[in-house]
């Protein structure tokens, strides 16, 4: 039985952490239409640094990446040569995405959409757009070679019938409120992965899920500001919180608060960014400069251009030391010579 299942029986109480969620983001999702119609050239270019940034990051969680050099070409040439399968995937999620966002208001939420989009991100992989024929159970692997079972999946011969009671469930939910729209996205999201009901790939097809209800339920922030790469920022606490819901999930015993308060921080920390790039208007400034600048104040006290280069996906190591050297004795201070040189923010 899945977490929207038991929202449908029980009506247990929302925690007041998430009513807190909830009602911020509520809020947020008012000033969201005067946002956007403002400054229609600043929204353009964060549309298109989300698609890269998206694309590379939800990949890179799952250690599919593509040399920085390279991801602008990957993803943004008509018809690129690839190098590798890395290369294919991390364009395949970039067309997915495309797909989402064009549309996705029309994109209706079934198991041939769940399909298409696992196609499109598995590009001609064997075995793209299909559920799992053998059982897969998820590993954690140490450096000292140990490994552990950290979540038992669903059996193959199972999962179509719950993958179609998921999605039915889904539709119920929101058709007869079993509970609020956002908790029940975040639930479902738990639920398809405690499913994991393709070979490979699961967690980039929920990234792409989440991006999709959102924009059903019309907080549109994933357009604007890469959810993908928030989720990344946060790894670490992603894992935790996932691993402490689905623990009992086969039993219905399992807390899926955990993992719904994560799912609903990273979205209310998509709209505070939005908020503070969008909301208020400044002078404008060439986007890659803006990227840059962005990047920066995400990236840890102390950095290196490396460090720069991955958090600013397609943008030359030569723009890069461009706008350092602007930004050098007002914003940061460079430590050391060549490229393994420090550089540290002021303030």
């Amino acid at each position: 039985m899945s977490t929207l299942s038991l929202f449908g029986i029980n009506k247990s109480p929302v925690p007041g952490s998430t009513s807190w969620y909830l009602a911020d983001l509520g809020e947020f999702r008012g000033k969201q239409e005067l946002y956007t119609r403002q400054a229609p050239q600043r929204l353009k270019n964060l549309r298109e640094h989300a698609l890269i940034e998206s694309a590379v990051s939800s990949n890179r969680l799952e250690g599919v990446e593509v040399d920085p050099s390279r991801v602008r070409n990957v993803l943004a040439a008509p018809k690129p040569l690839f190098r590798d399968r890395d290369e294919e995937e991390v364009r395949g999620y970039r067309e997915a995405l495309r797909l989402i966002h064009e549309q996705g208001d029309s994109l209706f939420l079934s198991e041939e959409t769940l399909c298409q989009l696992h196609r499109l991100t598995r590009g001609q992989i064997w075995d793209a757009g299909c559920y799992k024929s053998k059982d897969g159970d998820i590993i954690e692997r140490y450096a000292d070679g140990r490994e552990r079972v950290r979540f038992r999946t669903v059996p193959a011969l199972e999962t179509p019938l719950h993958m179609a009671q998921l999605i039915t469930d889904w539709h119920r939910c929101l058709e007869e409120r079993w509970i609020h729209p956002l908790i029940a996205m975040a639930a479902f999201n738990l639920d398809f992965l405690c499913i994991h009901p393709f070979r490979d790939g699961n967690g980039r097809v929920s990234r792409l899920l989440l991006l999709l209800q959102c924009q059903h339920q019309g907080f549109d922030v994933g357009r604007y500001i890469s959810l993908e790469r928030l989720i990344e920022q946060n790894k670490e606490r992603y894992y935790e919180t996932l691993e402490q819901s689905s623990h009992g999930w086969h039993e219905n015993q399992h807390d899926p608060w955990p993992y719904i308060n994560f799912m609903l921080s990273i979205l209310k920390t998509a709209y505070q960014e939005f908020a503070e790039r969008v909301g208020d208007i400044q002078a404008p400034r060439g986007s890659k400069t803006e990227m840059i600048l962005s990047a920066l104040t995400r990236l840890p006290h102390e950095f290196t251009v490396a460090q720069l280069e991955q958090a600013t996906p397609g943008v030359s190591r030569e723009m890069l030391r461009r706008v350092l050297g602007e930004q050098k004795g007002k914003t940061v201070e460079c430590v050391g010579r060549g490229p393994g040189a420090k550089w540290i923010k002021k303030g």
